[in-house]
């Protein structure tokens, strides 16, 4: 059994223009100075050059010396912003149009070749970074009928899943080329949000093997999800983990839907480590149970605490989480010695 890497922090939410949060050097020597000895990249965040770190290993083992000088390693590159643009419905397109370079605005068929494009040299880096999974959103083609009404044509659900498959499949076999696995972080907004969709999803893509999962349990508390059942389900697809916290406290006035309030006054919100409802050692217990081979990744989004705070609080919070497996049963010490013939004595067998 393995003990869980960490902790780990996903830089998108921390790049801005003031030091030390302006190059990845800095953030890498910040994040070091918190505890944090892994780095979740986004790759559109101009930390990196993600071509060159796809066609050059000079290049891939520079950035990795430069981190390691730092004290820290990477966990996984993140494209959750190509993945969107992977698969978009038109009702999205202009505020999509926003994530995508100049060249690409509004033409949906550029926009999606070029994400293809991106999704494809992040496997590459991947494997030249020696790294073993991707962090990633599906995109969204079904999810203006999330809701049934008006009543949804038939087929509609499925042929929507069918054109995904059709789109992640080649990026797929890419990251099955590159022997890494592109994990989908499971998120209103995106046609892969809960187990049933992701099912929906891999049953499309032939149970590709590179299908898997990054787990963030604060998605599945806004949509009153079992969390903890979730990964007794399915655990085996697991390959990337969000540590995120969350809470759903549904009034009289609003509920799982928000009533298009900001997040402060949702009853569903984002919470920083320890001020939401999630819990966590119930979840490390069910990752060590069931041998994640992963890092666990603090991502911060707090409608409330500063993000700074929230980092500082984040990699102790996750430290103290981790539960290091144990490489013998509790009971060794009392093994009795039989054998098979003893065994056979002692059942009363010939």
């Amino acid at each position: 059994m393995k003990t869980i890497k960490g902790p780990g922090i996903f830089l998108a939410q921390f790049v801005s223009a003031a030091p030390p949060f302006d190059s990845l050097d800095g953030l890498a020597r910040w994040a070091s100075g918190l505890g944090y000895v892994g780095l979740q990249l986004p790759t559109t965040a101009g930390l990196f050059d993600l071509e060159k770190a796809a066609t050059s290993q000079t290049y891939a083992d520079e950035l990795k010396g430069r981190l390691g000088e730092a004290g820290v390693e990477i966990t996984e590159l993140s494209t959750h912003i190509q993945g969107q643009l992977v698969a978009v419905h038109p009702a999205y397109d202009q505020l999509f149009d926003g994530f995508a370079p100049e060249a690409v605005r509004g033409n949906p068929s550029a926009r999606t070749a070029w994400a293809t494009r991106e999704l494809k040299l992040a496997a590459e880096a991947s494997r030249r970074l020696g790294l073993s999974a991707h962090a990633t959103f599906s995109g969204a083609l079904a999810w203006p009928y999330v809701y049934p009404w008006p009543q949804r044509p038939a087929g509609l659900v499925e042929e929507a899943f069918a054109e995904l498959a059709r789109r992640w499949k080649p990026i797929l076999n890419a990251f099955e080329d590159a022997g890494v696995d592109a994990c989908f972080e499971l998120h209103p907004g995106e046609d892969l949000h809960d187990g049933v969709t992701f099912e929906r999803f891999l049953t499309a893509v032939g149970n590709h093997p590179r299908a898997n999962i990054l787990y963030d349990p604060s998605h599945f508390v806004l949509q009153a999800l079992d969390y903890l059942a979730f990964l007794d389900i399915y655990h085996e697809r697991v390959k990337a983990f969000h540590v995120k916290d969350a809470e759903l406290n549904p009034s009289g006035r609003s509920g799982v839907y928000g009533g298009y309030q900001s997040w402060v006054d949702r009853p569903g919100r984002f919470r920083s480590l320890g001020d939401g409802q999630v819990d966590f050692s119930s979840i490390f217990s069910k990752m060590a149970q069931y041998d994640f081979p992963g890092w666990a990744v603090l991502e911060w989004e707090c409608a409330l605490k500063h993000p700074e705070d929230g980092a500082a609080e984040g990699a102790p919070f996750i430290a103290n989480h981790i539960i290091r497996v144990t490489e013998h049963a509790f009971d060794d010490f009392a093994q009795s010695g039989a054998d098979a013939a003893t065994n056979r004595r002692l059942l009363g067998i010939g």
